[in-house]
């Protein structure tokens, strides 16, 4: 069912229309004063439904999430005559959102925007919080800024031409929420499955608004990433590392970066629930471990943007549904991941 949200953040607003659809986006934004920037899978899926609307359409990939994507887009804006009352919507999956904010973000220093996520990950995280940036190199994110969209539209229908990977990756995020702050959402994953999610909508939907919840009363708390909004780092310092090192998916980076976490809340905080973490990454069709050259990705992970001077400010679980930020010597770091 449809309905409207408006959540506000330190300087800004966000409307979240939930259980919305494509063609309420008129309603939202001037289609003559609007450009939607996507992909080229999902504009191949939809393409009725960009008709009449101003479209950039991008190569699909994170390895396209660079400057030089930026510069084209920027190039095209110019070249569409887009002015400081123009609009930008991206509709995609986390890479289009990241990169569409972030031209958003810089165009004559600062434009609208607005998001309609069309995986599940972009809906229950990447499109969520501000966070708008590219990839340099093997670092991931490392340029960027914090800037809320005006809004985001949900719209279900999206998902239907989802391929599984991708199902598969957008769940990582959902075990991540459950795993530190709702631990009786991660029961009732535990419950379920990949396939009971998938051929109920509606049960989908209500799973993503909760989801998109946590993530947002996470944000609102600590926008800026001072203190508990680390929280939502939760296997991403290990697996932004093994991501852009390896032919990995976001998802799958993470889930091993879980596992890996919940290892070092064991052996740090006493953790005692690795065994329950890594068996539902698995239920969902996650990887649980891998090798990989340490010396390569302790290299790209003493570089990620939590570690402060000679500590990384690791994300580690006291118990299922409640996670801490906990300061992990570089040296202590490295010595675990060659232990593994």
């Amino acid at each position: 069912m449809s309905h409207s949200k408006t959540y506000r953040f330190t300087d800004s607003r966000v409307d979240f229309h939930f259980g919305s659809s494509f063609t309420q986006l008129k309603k939202i934004t001037d289609p003559r004063r609007t450009i939607l920037i996507t992909d080229e899978h999902v504009h191949a899926a939809h393409t009725a439904r960009f008709r009449n609307w101003n479209t950039i359409v991008l190569k699909a990939g994170e390895e396209y999430k660079i400057q030089s994507t930026a510069d084209s887009i920027i190039e095209q804006l110019i070249e569409m005559e887009a002015d400081r009352s123009f609009t930008l919507v991206g509709i995609g999956g986390g890479v289009v959102t990241d990169i569409t904010g972030y031209v958003a973000s810089v165009y004559m220093r600062g434009i609208r925007f607005g998001f309609m996520p069309s995986t599940v990950l972009a809906m229950v995280d990447a499109s969520i919080g501000g966070k708008n940036g590219i990839d340099v190199g093997v670092y991931k994110n490392m340029a960027g800024l914090i800037r809320q969209p005006a809004f985001i539209l949900y719209d279900m229908q999206l998902l239907k031409s989802l391929p599984d990977n991708e199902w598969i990756n957008g769940f990582a995020e959902i075990i991540k929420h459950a795993a530190i702050r709702d631990a009786a959402m991660f029961r009732e994953l535990e419950s379920g499955s990949l396939d009971k999610f998938r051929a109920r909508p509606s049960v989908m939907a209500t799973l993503v608004e909760r989801n998109a919840g946590i993530k947002i009363k996470v944000v609102q708390k600590d926008e800026f990433e001072k203190g508990d909004r680390r929280l939502l780092n939760f296997g991403h310092t290990l697996g932004h590392a093994l991501e852009n090192n390896y032919e990995l998916s976001h998802g799958q980076a993470v889930s091993i970066g879980m596992v890996f976490a919940a290892d070092l809340s064991a052996a740090l905080l006493g953790f005692k629930e690795t065994s329950r973490v890594e068996a539902l990454v698995g239920k969902y069709e996650l990887p649980a471990r891998a090798a990989f050259d340490k010396k390569k990705v302790f290299s790209v992970l003493r570089m990620d943007k939590k570690r402060e001077r000679e500590q990384m400010n690791f994300v580690l679980l006291q118990k299922v549904g409640k996670a801490v930020v906990h300061p992990v010597p570089l040296r202590n770091l490295e010595s675990i991941i060659n232990q593994l």
